[in-house]
């Protein structure tokens, strides 16, 4: 409990505040709610100090602003405002009490601070105290009075009464009356307690002396300092009304249902007046300066009625306490109470506010974590204000109620992955009849955690490729998925190598860490690497990570890009293979087998065997295993030795080959061949140097080829210069159709010119002998003619034949 005592102008003006922790008590969260009381006067300066609430409530000053001290009332945040750099409760604008509460006699403002981080909830009662700041009002501040001058001292006059909105001492009232001779003042007080102002007539009127008299009626409340309030009594003296109206009741009271009908009739007050003619005329009017009655009610004059002239709602204005004047044509008049209680109906639904809330909840929150603060209230009464407050829908959140206030709390564990947000609706209902439902919709995001690792599609993954790749290529893609988001949900790959040091793994293969696809470094080759298994890790990118494996087993397809090699008989031995086969081998007797492998694999590696010759054979040969048999059995004209050239093809695609050359000698014994053997030797010796020589002459046939063409060409191109020389001519050159010449393009030969060139390869006659070319020989001729007569005519001229090579030419 504390007070605060401010001055302002003469007026002392009292300031007193409370702090009460009548309970406290822990959420989940560490909340902790108290209750601070604290009482001011109305009217204080905007920016007045109401108290320090960080110091009341035993708060760290620096944690104001992080934890948002605020006041969540929409009434009290008018009225009232802290400063989160020093705790400070500030006056945030003018206070009037009559305003807030009417006349009642208690004036307290509630509303809650509320802060976070932890969560806690304090309740402050503001009393507002009142100061004499208004003073007393008649509603009339003239009003007129009419008596008869037979009118007899002590006769009383009741008067209407002054109004001080003010409460307590502030709105005792006293009246007193200006000086006079004839009259002074009294006072009524009626069956409820309420005085009335009475002007009692103290001496007779003369009305021929003084007609009419003026005085002025002072109403003084009880404040410090005293406010007053003044109203003119114009009395005029006629003749006799001696009888003032008179009132059924001197208390009417009612009970009204809120929001009926404009126009409706409330009640009927009623008066009467014993004189007669113009002085028994009654008009009723309402005799009060508050605005809210003269706004809600209307009273005809003639008959009484009130009736309602706006809305009447119970949650602004519970009773109204009005003052009813009934004044006859005499200037008498009589005053009522009337007092009209306004029930309740439940005409409001209940208001939920979101006092604090968190928009994003962690999924790995654990059950009971906070995430709102929420306050329901109805302003209806009764029944009709009592709340039940649930959330709708089966979610995993619950409300724990603390009075007013409740948090909204998880209750099991959340998970993004099967939902990630969450529109938590709050369902607040009263119990009135029909009851009144209100909702709110409260949206909650849960934030990933890293706690999904990534995933693989398959467990393990098979790829086929095939050998002689291209280097970079791509072989392969493996993709995992991670059911977490963002960050955690970013995958890299990596590939756990098994190679050993020699031959590495990265040697081969090498993968993007960010979409998956394999590649291969170079090319594959079946027959060094049949296949690769490959450990594939998975890692997200969350703190801390998670990964997973699979296995990739890549299997190395094999191409056809081997040929067959040929293990016997073998190509690479100096000396020619001979195989001898009996003189009586019978049709189909094995002779010989011809042994091949492929370093290729399946159909690549099937091989097949033929014999490459265009005429018949003894012998054949199995397609599939190379054996070599005869064909039929010998007889005396055949031949003693037989070349055979063996072809042995793969299955592959396109296929691959390879050749062996056998020689079959037919004997039965081997000195039967040895001359054969010799004079085969010879030959190929002989062979080898024919072709030595051809070599030879090929080139310089070509060389004075080529020097023949330029000497050609200079000596046509100097007798195109002399006209002696175009007359020449010559046997060698043939008359040529000019359109035969048109078809050579510039540069080459202008005549066609056939030679014959020949050379011996005789050792001994290293010459050459270049032939005449035959006259008038068509050109057409000379390019289809069969060269085997100028064979012939060779052969008159120089070494036998087969040592001698001929060319024509053009």
């Amino acid at each position: 409990m504390a007070g605060l005592q401010l001055q302002e102008g003469q007026s002392v003006q009292g300031l007193r505040w409370q702090v009460i922790f009548p309970f406290l008590f822990s959420w989940l969260c560490h909340s902790v709610s108290g209750q601070i009381h604290y009482s001011i006067n109305e009217e204080l300066r905007k920016g007045s100090i109401v108290g320090n609430l960080a110091k009341d409530l035993e708060l760290n000053v620096k944690d104001l602003s992080r934890r948002k001290l605020r006041i969540v009332s929409d009434v009290s945040k008018k009225y009232f405002t802290i400063n989160p750099d020093n705790g400070n409760l500030y006056i945030a604008d003018r206070i009037d009490r009559e305003t807030l509460c009417r006349a009642a006699a208690d004036c307290v403002l509630t509303f809650d601070a509320v802060m976070e981080n932890p969560l806690n909830v304090f309740s402050i009662k503001m009393n507002i105290q009142d100061i004499n700041d208004n003073p007393p009002k008649f509603v009339h501040e003239k009003f007129r009075i009419a008596m008869s001058e037979s009118t007899s001292p002590g006769r009383r006059f009741v008067l209407q009464k002054s109004e001080d909105l003010d409460v307590g001492v502030n709105s005792l009232i006293s009246y007193s009356l200006s000086e006079n001779q004839y009259f002074a003042l009294g006072e009524k007080v009626s069956t409820d307690g309420s005085v009335f102002p009475e002007l009692i007539l103290e001496r007779p009127l003369d009305r021929e002396t003084q007609n009419k008299h003026e005085l002025i009626l002072t109403a003084s409340d009880g404040g410090n300092p005293v406010q007053t309030g003044t109203a003119l009594i114009n009395i005029i003296i006629n003749d006799i009304n001696d009888n003032s109206p008179v009132f059924t009741q001197d208390v009417y009271k009612v009970s009204v249902r809120e929001n009926i009908p404009v126009n409706s009739t409330i009640l009927q007050v009623s008066a009467s007046d014993e004189d007669e003619g113009v002085n028994a005329q009654i008009t009723y009017s309402i005799s009060t300066t508050v605005d809210n009655v003269l706004l809600a009610f209307n009273i005809d004059s003639q008959s009484g009625k009130i009736t309602t002239k706006g809305l009447l709602d119970f949650e602004v204005t519970k009773y109204y306490d009005i003052s009813v004047q009934a004044e006859d044509g005499g200037g008498l008049a009589a005053h009522a109470k009337v007092l009209i209680e306004i029930t309740d109906e439940n005409d409001n639904a209940p208001e939920i506010s979101i006092t604090s809330s968190s928009d994003l909840i962690p999924e790995d929150s654990p059950p009971g974590s906070v995430v709102a603060l929420i306050k329901v209230h109805d302003p209806d009464s009764g029944e009709n204000g009592e709340v039940q407050c649930i959330i709708a829908g089966n979610l995993p959140f619950e409300l724990i109620s603390t009075g007013t206030f409740y948090k909204i709390a998880t209750k099991s564990s959340l998970d993004r992955e099967k939902i990630s947000s969450y529109n938590i609706t709050i369902q607040a209902s009263d119990k009135g009849s029909p009851e009144m439902t209100s909702r709110k919709v409260i949206k909650l995001d849960v934030s990933d955690v890293n706690d999904n690792a990534p995933v693989f599609e398959k467990l393990g993954y098979t790829a086929f490729i095939t050998e002689n790749n291209l280097p970079g290529a791509s072989i392969f893609s493996i993709k995992a998925t991670d059911l977490d988001s963002e960050d955690n949900a970013k995958i890299t790959y990596y590939i756990m190598s098994r190679g050993n040091e020699e031959d590495p793994l990265s040697f081969y293969i090498s993968m993007n860490p960010v979409t998956g696809v394999i590649y291969a470094q170079k090319p594959f080759d079946y027959e060094n690497h049949r296949e690769f298994n490959i450990q594939i890790i998975a890692r997200d990118n969350g703190s801390p990570s998670l990964n997973s494996s699979t296995t990739l087993r890549i299997y190395i397809v094999d191409q056809n890009d081997n040929s067959p090699v040929i293990l016997y008989p073998s190509s690479d031995a100096d000396s020619p293979s001979f195989e001898m086969v009996p003189w009586t081998s019978e049709q189909g007797s094995l002779v010989s087998k011809v042994v091949a492998v492929d370093a290729d694999s399946g159909h690549n590696a099937w091989l097949s065997y033929f014999l490459q010759s265009s005429e018949p054979s003894l012998f054949t040969i199995d397609q599939h295993t190379g054996e070599i048999r005869t064909s039929r059995g010998f007889h005396d004209k055949d031949i003693m030795k037989h070349g055979i050239v063996v072809l042995v093809k793969d299955n592959g695609i396109p296929s691959r080959s390879a050749s062996v050359t056998l020689t079959m000698v037919i004997a039965d014994h081997f000195h039967q061949v040895l001359p054969e053997l010799s004079s085969q030797s010879n030959k190929e010796e002989s062979q080898s140097n024919l072709q030595f020589y051809l070599v030879i002459a090929l080139a310089l046939i070509s060389f004075f080829f080529m020097l023949t063409v330029i000497i050609a060409v200079v000596s046509k191109y100097k007798e195109s210069k002399s006209s002696s020389f175009g007359s020449l001519s010559t046997s060698l050159y043939p008359q040529v159709d000019p359109r035969f010449l048109s078809q050579f393009n510039p540069g080459t030969l202008p005549l066609p010119y056939s030679y014959d060139v020949c050379v011996t390869l005789d050792p001994s006659e290293q010459d050459f002998a270049f032939l005449k070319p035959q006259h008038n020989v068509p050109v057409d001729s000379l390019i289809d003619a069969d060269d085997s007569g100028i064979v012939n005519e060779t052969l008159k001229l120089g070494p036998p034949v087969e040592n001698v090579i001929c060319q024509v030419g053009f």
